[in-house]
């Protein structure tokens, strides 16, 4: 087997666009003679969200904070995905719930980190038992913070 070209090594920090497309073309040479215009960066929260497109998500439950705003701001352009403000976490998740009874998508509801997360406890419990399909996401800090008492 032979060695990876040097543009396909790992590298000790995030992969910038340029090694991205060194390493495509590498792994599909094919790839490298049509003409294919250069792939735009995109953040995490347009990962996030064209993911949830693409499984058909449309509509979902929510409060912005913390480290969830990128989605957030990244939210307003996605047209196709409505978006539920609540004023508590928990009422997210029970909304998502009820949606997902009513309607029988999976219900989704997005919560920001530590105090956050821990509102959407009870209803994902309630979900639980009453086997009703949500899924609910959740921001997280920078690894570097963890430990150090930095929530959100």
């Amino acid at each position: 087997m032979s060695a990876a070209p040097a543009s396909a090594q790992p590298t000790d920090g995030p992969i910038t666009p340029q090694q991205s497309a060194h390493v495509a073309v590498a792994l599909y040479p094919e790839a490298a003679a049509a003409d294919v215009p250069a792939a735009q960066p995109v953040s995490g929260a347009q990962v996030f969200l064209d993911s949830l497109v693409a499984e058909g998500v449309d509509t979902g439950f929510g409060l912005p904070g913390g480290v969830i705003l990128p989605i957030y701001d990244a939210l307003l352009s996605y047209p196709s995905l409505k978006h539920v403000l609540v004023r508590h976490e928990q009422c997210a998740v029970h909304m998502a719930e009820g949606y997902a009874k009513s309607t029988g998508k999976v219900g989704v509801a997005l919560a920001t980190s530590g105090p956050g997360a821990t509102n959407t406890i009870t209803g994902l419990t309630n979900a639980y038992y009453d086997s009703t399909p949500i899924v609910v996401f959740t921001g997280n800090v920078l690894s570097t913070l963890l430990g150090n008492d930095a929530f959100q």
